[in-house]
């Protein structure tokens, strides 16, 4: 094919919050598929709190993003070229070929999309967000009809599915977020049965108490710092921690010490743990089946905040940083 490929590279790494200049718009060549290979064009591509991770240069669970480097990320996209038996022109795949307007692949890590879904929601509820919620809510907190849960970033794409899904499952839910519209979005829209504004409450701790008063089962954590360290002086005995973002650390220049409240797992007799949501990739389908009959039956909601252009990727991936999405954060690239 003829014509201009967009990308978004990664210009400079970041040194604490980061900036538009850390990521550059060039042009190149559409590729073209060789043998066994297909030309995709991408329709949505989704930008996630994890990406910060990726623009360090330090060792971690997945190799940094190097300079002059395509921006990692998800990606729904349509087939107009192919050479793979297993997909052909007009088929609608996600996949991780990241800030581009096109790409060739040989078809592996690619699925077809779900034909009852919107295909900018395999980005968000049956995506990465969505199994993220599924396995490390249920794997890990095990949630019981009646437990207390408390779930912090809970209107963003993962948290507002964790609270839903503890609702499917009987339990208590309470959610904090950091506006008064996130706050009214999940408790009248989605079910949570309280939720709190942290940035307007004196003392998160003592707000806690006062909405959990028999203590707190169930903790989702996609925060950390002070959030995480008032739910540790709240917990039930028995309770379950699942760690799955630390998002007010992310643009740290230092790590921020803060209480030292381990004790109070020994106190509770309570369990905290990390996970990623690669280590379920064998029941990834497990996942995308139940959360699409729940979506089918109307159990679960969910909301985008629909940017267009790729030129406006990296704006959109600085608000996320900030907190002004409510749901999920895409980038509409191409409309079919």
């Amino acid at each position: 094919m003829t014509g201009t490929n967009r990308q978004v590279t990664l210009a400079a790494r970041p040194t604490g919050f980061p900036k538009e200049s850390d990521f550059k718009l060039v042009e190149s060549p559409i590729p073209e598929p060789n043998d066994g290979e297909l030309l995709v064009r991408t329709t949505f591509l989704s930008v996630d709190p994890y990406m910060r991770g990726r623009m360090n240069d330090r060792k971690s669970y997945a190799a940094p993003v190097q300079l002059g480097e395509v921006m990692t990320g998800g990606t729904t996209g349509r087939v107009i070229a192919s050479n793979n038996d297993k997909y052909k022109p007009g088929d609608d795949v996600v996949g991780q070929w990241g800030w581009q307007e096109y790409a060739v692949s040989d078809g592996r890590g690619l699925r077809s999309v779900i034909p009852q879904a919107p295909v900018s929601a395999h980005l968000g509820l049956l995506g990465m967000p969505g199994l993220t919620a599924y396995f490390g809510f249920l794997e890990i907190c095990k949630p019981q009809p009646g437990e207390t849960v408390v779930v912090s970033g809970a209107a963003g794409a993962v948290g507002s599915l964790v609270g839903q899904i503890a609702k499917i499952k009987e339990c208590r839910v309470v959610g904090i977020a950091g506006t008064d519209e996130k706050v009214q979005w999940i408790t009248d829209e989605l079910g949570f049965d309280a939720a709190f504004n942290y940035k307007t409450v004196d003392n998160i701790s003592q707000r806690l108490s006062q909405l959990c008063p028999r203590g707190i089962d169930c903790y989702f954590d996609n925060v950390g710092g002070p959030i995480t360290d008032a739910v540790f002086s709240n917990l039930h005995t028995g309770a379950r921690i699942s760690v799955c973002g630390q998002i007010s650390q992310y643009n740290a220049t230092e790590t921020p010490m803060g209480p030292r409240l381990l004790f109070r797992l020994i106190e509770k007799q309570a369990k905290i743990e990390g996970f990623l949501v690669f280590q379920y990739a064998d029941r990834h389908q497990e996942g995308l089946t139940q959360l699409a009959e729940w979506l089918q039956a109307g159990k679960i909601k969910y909301r985008e905040n629909i940017v267009d252009g790729i030129e406006n990727a990296p704006s959109a991936f600085l608000g996320l940083l900030q907190g002004e999405n409510i749901g999920k954060q895409v980038v509409k690239i191409w409309e079919p």
